[in-house]
């Protein structure tokens, strides 16, 4: 009988072979479309006001669209050439078919067992509920499939990694405004649509300046929506496309690894896809033991109405933390009387921002479980210098922002502290202005040397390859070294006995001027276009933005709509970085073995 069947496939694959790409390829169209109708019911279903009628046909199209994928899959399998490597090629996909057609075997065989247990354990509501996630999270998966096939074609576009990084951040902001702009994303059913793509872009760059409250402003599915762009754009939603591409792909062209190697900004072509890996599990994993202990330490003057809002609430500054957002669940961030003084929060959140701050490649080096075991195995293989330069460099920056935040505190916001209130205060002040945006004092209550302290922290930023953004830690490294080396008559510029590329040192000093430049002007049509305000205050906005911190004195939900674009496009170059900017409107020297006569020119 099963000889009989394979026979008859075989037969009936070699009638319909000349036809089989045609076939797949209407699969494909019909496809985009049923997934489109698909989520479209999703967000009617989450974004807009419902009847009973309206809940009810759009699950019938819904469970129809999961009808035909479950077909489609099918019709894909019989047509492949090899049914086994099919399989393992679309492994995600099989599995969530093979569940489905368990459960309808299940259902058609023992149906009225399944409904008893069903009635005994679950309510219709629970079960209703859990149907619907467990489609809504299937067609995540199936978007997130259908971007990763569609990143193989990335290569073969005509698109620099200046333009894809920038291009992958907008179409990103204009999703998350999308989905902002639904009713059922406020609690009042409305923003406009400037506040909605500020808060999109802010939520996307990582930033955490806010123009209304997240905590009220917002239901909970509009800071789900948050949440997810947090997600998304810390992590580049370039990198979670090649990561599921990669799930299936084995291959990539050379073209695809040097577009991936410059992403990432990684030397060697062999280990990019695999590199890519790592650092999605081991941001996950990051997140995940952040979430557990922030749990664990909300302290009882948090009042949650129930253990699942206790559980978004870890998770939500679990991603906000680490991806050095800044976003918070609390009207006033930490500073809201209920979580102000629960200093063993703000000590995990602490490490959190710090940890998402060192960049992904130096904590891949520092604590992954793959180089501590080559460390063991070769005792002599150290660290390498770019760590140990961040590392240095960051540590070296929080030691000095903590000094200078007690000096010059230690009468104000820090008066009646004890002094581990007072040291985990300046730790943490002197940690969230890399970026991430987080304050357990009142801003508008600093000194205004603190504020200018705050200032030169928030424009080094992070460290290079992580969610923050700023100059970056190499770079003020470099920039001093190279300073010093003039000083001192030295030819080359070295860290830890190796020397720098001069490639290196002039990018260093283009990113600080492209940098201070674009401050400089952003600054200046501040001042036009915000006359109340003082020039400190927007020159403080203006550096939270660039370097994607979020820290404000309270003047952001005053800015006018001008003045929220300038602070929008900086968020969005602060992001991607000056440099980047620039790279995507210059053309690229085709020639340079070349070299004028050298002349003598005035410096200083």
């Amino acid at each position: 009988m099963l000889s009989f069947f394979f026979r008859w496939r075989e037969n009936l694959r070699l009638a319909i072979y000349d036809n089989r790409q045609k076939i797949l390829t209407t699969l494909r169209i019909i496809g985009m479309l049923v997934a489109t109708s698909a989520i479209v019911s999703i967000l009617y279903l989450y974004g807009f006001p419902k009847t009973s009628e309206s809940v009810r046909i759009t699950r019938e199209i819904i469970q129809a669209s999961l009808l035909f994928y479950l077909i489609k899959y099918w019709i894909k399998l019989f047509l492949s050439l090899d049914w086994r490597q099919f399989i393992r090629q679309n492994m995600f996909e099989s599995f969530i078919m093979f569940f489905l057609m368990i459960l309808i075997l299940l259902y058609l065989f023992f149906r009225n067992s399944v409904q008893q247990f069903f009635q005994e354990n679950l309510s219709v509501e629970m079960l209703s509920s859990y149907t619907v996630i467990f489609i809504q999270l299937y067609f995540f998966i199936i978007f997130a499939l259908e971007l990763g096939r569609g990143s193989r074609f990335i290569a073969q576009a005509h698109i620099g990694p200046a333009q894809l990084l920038a291009l992958s951040f907008i179409l990103l902001i204009a999703m998350g405004t999308i989905l902002l702009l639904l009713p059922e994303m406020t609690t009042s059913h409305h923003i406009s649509l400037i506040d909605a793509i500020f808060t999109a872009t802010s939520a996307s760059c990582v930033t955490g300046l806010t123009v209304v409250d997240t905590a009220s402003f917002f239901t909970v599915k509009g800071q789900v929506v948050i949440m997810l762009l947090i997600q998304l754009g810390g992590l580049n939603i370039i990198s979670f496309a090649t990561f599921f591409a990669t799930l299936y792909r084995q291959s990539t062209s050379l073209r695809y690894q040097s577009l991936l190697k410059e992403l990432l900004s990684v030397e060697g072509f062999s280990d990019t896809r695999d590199l890519l890996r790592r650092i999605f599990y081991f941001s996950i994993t990051i997140e995940a033991i952040g979430c557990f202990f922030i749990y664990f330490v909300w302290g009882n003057n948090v009042l949650f109405e129930d253990n699942g809002q206790k559980i978004f609430f870890s998770v939500f500054h679990a991603i906000s933390a680490f991806n050095n957002a800044g976003f918070s669940l609390f009207p006033n961030g930490l500073y809201e009387p209920v979580v102000r003084n629960a200093w063993y929060l703000h000590i995990v959140i602490a490490l959190l921002i710090f940890l998402g701050g060192l960049g992904f490649l130096a904590l891949e080096d520092l604590i992954s479980i793959r180089s501590i075991r080559e460390r063991i195995r070769n005792p002599w293989k150290r660290i390498s210098v770019n760590t140990k330069i961040v590392l240095f460099t960051s540590l070296a920056l929080i030691l000095f922002g903590a000094v200078m935040f007690y000096l010059f505190e230690k009468n104000n916001t820090l008066k009646g502290m004890g002094l581990f209130e007072t040291i985990v205060t300046c730790l943490f002040q002197s940690i969230t202005p890399r970026t991430a945006g987080f304050n357990t004092v009142d801003f508008s209550h600093l000194l205004t040397p603190t504020l200018l302290i705050l200032m030169f922290l928030m424009f080094i930023g992070a460290s290079p390859g992580s969610t923050g953004g700023g100059i970056k830690t190499t770079t003020f490294a470099v920039i001093v070294k190279s300073a010093l080396a003039t000083i001192s008559g030295k030819k080359t510029i070295e860290f830890f006995r190796q020397s720098i590329r001069e490639e290196s040192v002039g990018k260093a000093y283009a990113i600080v001027l492209f940098s201070m430049s674009l401050i400089f002007i952003s600054t200046l049509l501040l001042t036009i276009t915000e006359p109340d305000k003082s020039f400190l205050q927007l020159a403080f906005e203006e550096i939270s933005a660039f370097g994607t911190v979020g820290l404000s004195t309270g003047i952001t939900p005053l800015l006018s709509e001008v003045g929220k674009i300038i602070i929008i496009f900086t968020m969005f170059v602060g992001r991607i970085g000056t440099l980047t900017l620039a790279l995507i409107f210059s053309r690229k020297v085709l020639y340079t073995k070349y070299k004028y006569a050298t002349t003598y020119l005035q410096i200083g």
